[in-house]
C-alpha cells in the first residue's frame, strides 16, 4: 500500500494535465519522473481518474520501454550496447559496475536503491562510444576504470 502523499501528488499531476483520456500518457510520464517508476497501483489510480479502463492504461505503460513497474536507484545508469559501442568494449564496462555494484544475474537495482543498471541499445553517441548515462548525463568512451571511478565519486558525494 503506498502512503497517501503518492495519492496526493499524482492528484496534482492529475490536475496539471486535466483528467482527460489523452493525458494518459504526460501523467504517466511525470508520475515516473517523480518517483523514478512507475508503481502499479498508481496506474489503477490514474486510469480511474482519467475514465480509462486500467487495461487500456496497463497496455500503453507495457507497450513504452521507458515506462517501469520496477523501482530504480536514485542514479539511473544506463549502459549502450548498441553496434558502435559494442565493437568498442560496452560489455567489460558493465561488467565492473556490475561487479563493483554487486549486480547481475537479473538484480539490476542496489540494495539501498541508490544505483540501477540498465543495458540499452543505443543512445544515440555513436561517435562517442562506448557510452553510458547517468541520470540522462552523457559520459563519453568509457572503459571499466572510469565507470567505476564515477560510481566512486556518485557514493563519495552522498557521504559528504
Amino acid at each position: 500500500m503506498l502512503e497517501q502523499s503518492y495519492y496526493e501528488k499524482t492528484d496534482e499531476i492529475i490536475e496539471l494535465h486535466g483528467a482527460k483520456a489523452s493525458s494518459l500518457i504526460p501523467v504517466m510520464q511525470d508520475v515516473q519522473a517523480e518517483y523514478r517508476y512507475l508503481p502499479g497501483e498508481l496506474l489503477s489510480y490514474i486510469a480511474d481518474k482519467l475514465g480509462i479502463p486500467l487495461a487500456k492504461a496497463y497496455s500503453v505503460a507495457t507497450f513504452y520501454e521507458n515506462f517501469s513497474f520496477d523501482p530504480k536507484g536514485k542514479y539511473v545508469i544506463k549502459v549502450c550496447d548498441g553496434t558502435a559501442c559494442h565493437v568498442r568494449k560496452s560489455v567489460p564496462v558493465r561488467e565492473a559496475l556490475e561487479k563493483h555494484l554487486g549486480l547481475g544475474k537479473g538484480k539490476q537495482t542496489t540494495d539501498d536503491m541508490m544505483f540501477t543498471i540498465e543495458i540499452v541499445s543505443c543512445l544515440g553517441a555513436c561517435g562517442l562510444a562506448p557510452v553510458m548515462t547517468v541520470n540522462d548525463k552523457v559520459h563519453p568512451k568509457m572503459t571499466p576504470d572510469k565507470a567505476v571511478e564515477i560510481i566512486d565519486e556518485l557514493k563519495e558525494g552522498e557521504c559528504e
